[in-house]
């Protein structure tokens, strides 16, 4: 079993709210979504694990039971080419949960004509393998915001 933690503080708002078909449609996989709060911070891992895929915009972590996840920082921001984002680790890191990986400003991915939402997806995972996902209500980074089965 997988506890996942918020990797951001905010407003949980669940993944039917992303502003994208890919991730509200759960294409990409299940779980649920943060609009953050607006002023610079650390994305942090919502597990212990390996960082397997790093970008400015987003990062996967998989922990020892091989579950990955996914924290996406806003929607469209690959489109940003990295600016407004600081990676604070490398992939192939192992991290612990709360471990600071991305350092960025949501107010300015906003202020940039992107949306700042941030959707957390277990990957290859099944809705019905995930429990209590948080999809309402305000999270402190490394709160609870689904358990994966």
């Amino acid at each position: 079993m997988t506890f996942v933690s918020s990797p951001l503080a905010g407003r949980a708002i669940g993944l039917a709210a992303v502003p994208d078909p890919v991730f509200s449609g759960a294409m990409v996989g299940p779980g649920t979504a943060i609009d953050p709060v607006r002023e610079p911070s650390a994305a942090v891992s919502p597990v212990d694990g390996i960082i397997v895929s790093l970008h400015p915009h987003a990062f996967v972590v998989v922990d020892d039971e091989g579950h990955g996840v996914l924290t996406h920082l806003g929607i469209d921001t690959v489109q940003l080419n990295g600016d407004g984002f600081e990676l604070l680790v490398a992939k192939g890191d192992t991290v612990q949960r709360g471990q600071e990986v991305i350092r960025w400003n949501p107010a300015a991915v906003e202020a940039a004509g992107k949306s700042p939402v941030c959707p957390v997806v277990a990957l290859e995972a099944t809705a019905e393998a995930l429990s209590d996902v948080a999809v309402e209500g305000d999270v402190k980074a490394g709160a609870p915001l689904f358990v994966w089965q």
